[in-house]
């Protein structure tokens, strides 16, 4: 979850790159407020919230992630290099890429890692 005063930061700021313009957008669409309600609220101009929307992927309502827990019952130590790297992203900009090849447990502790730092 994207801290407010996160928002706030990068609100502030001229220019945003895309994974800051992908944290004010994100923090928009869970508000359920509207863009012209989260704008005024933040001191950001709607068009801008809107035209980084649009460059992010429109409305966020064709993508649909859910949350996937790793069950260690049965996995193998390592999974065999064959076929393409699995990518997961869990926020915009945020991704981890996982090789054929990797090792389960460190996948492992690369998730709770990460699950652990959104509830902060």
């Amino acid at each position: 979850m994207v801290k407010r005063n996160e928002v706030r930061r990068v609100a502030g700021q001229r220019y945003w790159r895309e994974g800051e313009a992908g944290l004010v957008v994100a923090a928009w669409r869970r508000s359920g407020e509207s863009a012209a309600q989260f704008a005024r609220r933040h001191g950001i101009a709607r068009q801008r919230l809107e035209r980084w929307a649009r460059r992010l992927g429109g409305s966020g309502g064709d993508v649909r992630f859910h949350r996937v827990r790793l069950v260690e019952r049965g996995l193998p130590q390592k999974v065999q290099p064959v076929g393409a790297p699995v990518e997961i992203e869990w926020a915009p900009g945020c991704r981890v890429r996982v090789l054929p090849g990797f090792a389960a447990e460190d996948l492992v502790r690369v998730l709770e890692v990460l699950e652990a730092r959104e509830r902060c």
